[in-house]
């Protein structure tokens, strides 16, 4: 959500729709079955599942009279654009997904949607701002190592990023993707070969005009004695303060429009743009 530490939440107001309303909107998407709680807000978002657009297209002529409902409404625009990038969608995922489709296993199946997504925004000046979410972390049983479920979900991420990044050409180099968890994991093994809910995590940064190749921010030693509450790692860096420092490089934001944005938070530059 993004909004002021210590204080109620207000769940219909997302860090990512507010950041879309200081800039004036439209500008963004959510490639997600449901809208996520980061684009809720005032700001009218779409959102455009890529995993049953292939499987569910809209009927014929069930498009026009969708949009027909909201001629003349504030949500026209929005309505026409979901409307068509699921059409995209949907002629795109069937060729994909036949591919996919034979005996390859969930890397092979998120490089594919990361590809799409890559497709869909360099062409679409309107979805410059955009969301996907990927499953699978919760490795309470068999998490394992090198052959472990947790090395095929991290195989499959950064080959959907680099299709991703292929994808988006010569926008690249204007281009920065976050990947981030609302949630860490243990330090240690449980009694299942799993890992157990945490609290520090990693944000990862990366882009064309990133200056990647390090980790940057505050860190403790991976040592017992640094962990919290014996158990995970504390959290050290307010993703807040390093999302505030990307946004205001990324969009030329002033500390008036980033507090907006992120409520109370203090931009925090790490040196990444």
């Amino acid at each position: 959500m993004g909004q002021r530490e210590g204080g109620s939440l207000d769940y219909s107001s997302g860090f990512l729709n507010r950041l879309v309303e200081v800039l004036g909107g439209p500008g963004g998407v959510a490639f997600t079955n449901n809208l996520t709680l980061a684009f809720k807000g005032s700001v009218p978002v779409p959102n455009v599942s890529l995993r049953g657009g292939a499987k569910n297209p809209l009927p014929q002529g069930e498009g026009e009279r969708i949009a027909a409902m909201y001629e003349g409404t504030p949500l026209a625009a929005v309505a026409a654009s979901g409307i068509e990038t699921r059409r995209e969608v949907s002629e795109q995922l069937m060729n994909e997904m036949a591919e996919s489709a034979r005996g390859a296993g969930p890397a092979r199946a998120f490089e594919a949607r990361a590809r799409l997504v890559g497709k869909l925004m360099r062409g679409k000046p309107a979805y410059s701002i955009g969301f996907i979410d990927v499953g699978g972390w919760d490795t309470h049983v068999d998490q394992g190592a090198a052959q472990g479920s947790l090395a095929t979900n991290l195989e499959g991420l950064t080959r959907g990023l680099a299709a991703f990044a292929d994808e988006m050409g010569p926008a690249w180099p204007g281009t920065v993707v976050v990947v981030m968890s609302e949630f860490g994991r243990t330090a240690r093994e449980n009694g299942n070969r799993g890992t157990d809910h945490g609290h520090g995590s990693t944000l990862w940064v990366l882009g064309g005009g990133v200056a990647g190749g390090r980790i940057a921010g505050a860190q403790l030693a991976v040592e017992e004695r640094n962990l919290y509450q014996n158990r995970d790692f504390p959290v050290l860096n307010d993703y807040r303060s390093v999302l505030a420092h990307l946004f205001a490089r990324a969009y030329g934001l002033d500390a008036a429009r980033l507090e907006r944005v992120f409520p109370g938070a203090k931009a925090q530059d790490f040196g990444l743009v």
